[in-house]
C-alpha cells in the first residue's frame, strides 16, 4: 500500500510531517494541478507542487536518509532565521541538492550540546514522538544545595504548570562539597525546557546545561561547538530501528 502524500512529502525532506499537513491544510500544495487532500496517496509519474514551486518527490524518496550528531553551542538558535541576528545552527550544514535539513526537538538558546539533524521527516516525527520516551541524557551544572531527598523528588514526580515530570534519573558527577556541582541526568519527555523546570521546581538553579545523548546517539567527540559529525549508514539504519522505521 501506498504511503500517505504527507509521509511521502515528509521522508523526502520536504518538510517535517506536521509542516507538511499544515501546507496541505492550507491549499499550499498540489497534484497535477488538483488542491492535495491530507491521506491521498501519490502514484509514478504525480507532479506535486508546494507553494507554486514543484517538487522532484520521485528522485528524493530514495536518497539515503542522513542525520547529523551537531555540537550546539551556548548563543545558537534552533532556528533558520533569526530577527535579532543571533548564529542559527542551520547556518554552516552540508548543501543538500533538494529537501533541506529538520532539527529534531529543540535546544534552548542558553543550552549547548547534541542536536540531531535529519533530511527525513517521517524519522524527525517518530524520534520526537512521546510514545517512544527516547531517552534524553544531560550534563547538567547547579547552583545550590542538592541533597538525597531533593533527588528522590525528582525521581518520583514533581508537578509542574503543565503536569506531572520526572528524571528516569539523577546522578551525582563531582565533588558534593563544590559550590556549583554536575550531575547527569536522563528524561524521556520532550517537554519545553524540562530539565531546567524540574530543577527550578526545588529552589534551586540550572547554571549550565548540555545534551550529552539522544537515543542511542551521543554527542561525539572530538567535534568542536559549531560542528558536527555524520552518522554513518549503519548507525543511521540503528537510529530508525529504534523507532520502528525501515530505511
Amino acid at each position: 500500500m501506498a504511503d500517505r502524500i504527507q509521509k511521502t512529502l515528509a521522508h523526502a525532506g520536504f518538510g517535517s510531517r506536521r509542516e507538511i499537513e499544515a501546507a496541505i491544510a492550507a491549499g499550499r500544495v498540489r497534484v497535477n494541478d488538483k488542491t492535495a487532500e491530507l491521506g491521498a496517496s501519490l502514484s509514478a509519474g504525480d507532479r506535486v507542487s508546494i507553494d507554486g514551486r514543484f517538487v522532484n518527490w520521485e528522485k528524493r524518496i530514495d536518497v539515503p536518509c542522513r542525520v547529523l550528531a551537531y555540537k550546539k553551542h551556548v548563543d545558537q538558535v534552533v532556528t533558520r532565521s533569526d530577527p535579532e541576528g543571533r548564529a542559527t545552527v542551520f547556518r554552516k550544514l552540508p548543501k543538500l541538492e533538494g529537501g533541506r535539513w529538520l532539527a529534531v526537538g529543540r535546544l534552548d538558546v542558553n543550552t549547548s550540546g547534541l542536536l540531531l539533524m535529519t533530511t527525513d521527516g517521517e524519522l524527525k516525527r517518530r524520534l520526537e514522538h512521546p510514545s517512544y520516551e527516547l531517552p534524553r541524557t544531560y550534563a547538567v551544572r547547579i547552583h545550590g544545595r542538592v541533597d538525597q531527598a531533593m533527588i528522590d523528588r525528582l525521581v518520583d514526580g514533581v508537578e509542574l504548570e503543565d503536569g506531572m515530570a520526572h528524571f528516569e534519573s539523577v546522578r551525582v558527577a563531582d565533588d558534593e562539597n563544590k559550590a556549583n556541582r554536575w550531575f547527569e541526568v536522563v528524561v524521556r519527555q520532550g517537554r519545553n525546557r524540562v530539565v531546567r523546570r524540574l530543577w527550578a521546581s526545588q529552589g534551586v538553579t540550572v547554571s549550565r546545561l548540555m545534551r550529552t545523548g539522544f537515543g542511542p546517539v551521543p554527542l561525539p567527540g572530538g567535534v568542536k561547538a559549531g560542528s558536527y559529525y555524520e552518522l554513518s549508514r549503519k548507525e543511521v539504519k540503528a537510529l530508525a530501528a529504534v523507532v520502528d522505521l525501515k530505511r
